[in-house]
Parts: structure tokens; C-alpha cells; sequence
């Protein structure tokens, strides 16, 4: 591996473990595509530092487990824009 992917392997790694980043930021902070990031944890890092892979690999399996319900969130929080958008237009002013 070049130099340049091994430090953005180790850089990655470093940011999801201080952060709980998912595959999809990590992929838009360092401007790669989410498939680089899956095969920079799952290929590239244990080749690098093994206990640190396995460290990641613990935060991206929490984040897989738990996309559901940050799904479900999303979903709520744009319906409830949504009525409050349409109980603020039903409370202006018609002149």
C-alpha cells in the first residue's frame, strides 16, 4: 500500500473511534466513496494494526445494528417539520 492510503486508513480508523462516525460521514469527510471506507476497515486496516481493526469493526457494527432507529428518527422529525410548516402557513395573518 502506498503511504497516502495507509494514512487515510489510520486516519479513518482514528475518526471513527473518536467520533462513533458512520461509514456514510466518514466517506464525506475524507471525499471517498462509502465502498473505499468499508474496504479500508474491513481489508486494509487489519492488515495495518489488527487490535485497532477491531476496535472499528466494534463501532461500525454498532452503527449497522442501529441504523433502524436512526431511520425511524429521521422519518419523524421530517413529518413533524412538516405539520409545524403547515400550523404555522394555518396561523398567519389573511388579509
Amino acid at each position: 500500500m502506498k503511504d497516502t492510503i495507509e494514512e487515510r486508513v489510520l486516519d479513518v480508523a482514528a475518526h471513527i473511534l473518536s467520533t462513533g462516525a458512520t461509514v456514510r460521514a466518514c466517506a464525506r469527510r475524507f471525499g471517498v466513496s462509502k465502498t473505499t471506507v468499508h474496504k479500508d476497515m474491513r481489508e486494509r486496516l487489519p492488515r495495518l494494526n489488527a487490535a485497532l481493526a477491531d476496535a472499528v469493526g466494534r463501532v461500525l457494527a454498532f452503527n449497522k445494528d442501529d441504523r433502524h432507529i436512526r431511520g425511524g428518527d429521521a422519518t419523524r422529525r421530517k413529518y413533524l417539520m412538516q405539520r409545524l410548516a403547515r400550523t404555522e402557513k394555518d396561523q398567519t395573518p389573511h388579509i
